[in-house]
């Protein structure tokens, strides 16, 4: 299904986003995806999709947040990727074939733009510059979830927030960041207890590494990327 938003519009939104997939992409090669793109919009704490379901749609953040997730046999949840704007979600089981790797939960009210898999492939077939732009993604994604890996084997807790606020700092690309989810889901994300996230909270309002406004996060970047490299 083709979606109805002018082209103009949806390549301006991508490029206000910075969706990463895109970011180098020639015009014609942009024009000729965004064709096949259509707006998916869901409520908050909606499951879009579950480990092991079959993969028919990759998505594009356009507004809101959603949260990458898994369940412990016990029920306990972990939380291994929190997704902004301009981010792109389900490519792995697209590209594969597999199922689905693990569930999708919109935190608020969110909008996406969806591709499905058909689209994609015949996309990749007629314009290889797609192809190389999603190997870009998925070795971006590797890097990414080594870091992930290696900041929960080897730091402190208040490093661990420090690199996420950081890298949400970097993805909204202002100074203030907002929050928008509980200190147990960011505990899921960064491998610690409810307590740990909310006393390294308070740990990094002492040092003047952030200001807590509500939800709403400032912060100093130059001292939070000097605790980032705090090691036990």
């Amino acid at each position: 299904m083709a979606s109805m938003q002018p082209l103009s519009s949806i390549i301006e939104l991508m490029r206000h986003l910075q969706v990463p997939l895109f970011g180098k992409m020639e015009p014609a090669d942009l024009a000729a995806i965004v064709p096949f793109f259509h707006r998916r919009h869901f409520a908050s704490n909606q499951l879009i999709f579950s480990k092991g379901d079959k993969a028919d749609e990759l998505y594009i953040l356009l507004s809101g947040r959603m949260k990458i997730s898994v369940l412990a046999p016990d029920g306990r949840e972990l939380a291994f990727r929190a997704v902004e704007p301009g981010h792109l979600i389900g490519e792995i089981a697209i590209l594969d074939g597999g199922a689905r790797t693990a569930d999708m939960t919109s935190v608020c009210e969110s909008e996406t733009l969806a591709l499905g898999k058909t689209s994609l492939a015949r996309l990749m077939a007629d314009r290889p510059a797609i192809s190389r732009a999603l190997i870009q993604l998925l070795c971006q994604r590797l890097r990414e979830t080594t870091e992930q890996l290696e900041s929960i084997a080897l730091y402190r807790i208040e490093a661990r927030l420090a690199r996420f606020l950081l890298a949400l700092q970097s993805s909204s690309k202002t100074e203030e960041v907002s929050l928008l989810m509980s200190q147990t889901e960011l505990g899921a994300i960064l491998g610690a207890s409810r307590s740990k996230v909310n006393a390294a909270l308070h740990n990094l309002e002492e040092m003047a590494a952030i200001r807590r406004r509500g939800s709403r996060l400032a912060c100093n970047a130059e001292k939070l990327l000097a605790i980032s490299q705090d090691m036990p």
